[in-house]
């Protein structure tokens, strides 16, 4: 939550359409008994998460001001060996690091949309890889 936080209050990314009592409740619910959770960890802290909605990525956050040390590049390699044939997801337009990140890991925009389809309506663009 604090990395999606971050990430909003930068403008990277916008700020959840719903308060985070509501995103918090349905991480419990849905994420952590309906999908594949991966985390990083550094000793007793949670540095990192990774999360499929089967072949798809829908959620890779590394800890504010851990970024840029290679954790994200792990989880990602990972996420590649457990999906050899091919990883999905959905990126913000505007958050260009990350779009930045996915290309230099092979992944490449296959779709763009101008955002109706989301909730947070801000265009998005899908990423594929190989």
């Amino acid at each position: 939550m604090r990395a999606r936080r971050a990430a909003a209050v930068a403008g990277t990314i916008p700020p959840l359409p719903h308060g985070e009592q509501d995103a918090r409740r349905w991480f419990l619910k849905v994420v952590a008994t309906q999908r594949e959770l991966w985390v990083a960890e550094d000793g007793t802290a949670l540095v990192a998460i990774l999360v499929f909605d089967g072949p798809a990525i829908d959620q890779l956050y590394v800890e504010p001001g851990l970024e840029g040390r290679g954790i994200g590049a792990v989880l990602l390699a990972h996420a590649k060996r457990l999906h050899p044939a091919g990883l999905g997801l959905w990126a913000f337009q505007s958050n260009a690091g990350a779009l930045r990140f996915y290309e230099r890991h092979g992944f490449r925009a296959v779709e763009s949309t101008d955002g109706s389809g989301n909730m947070e309506r801000s265009p998005d663009v899908r990423l594929a890889w190989p």
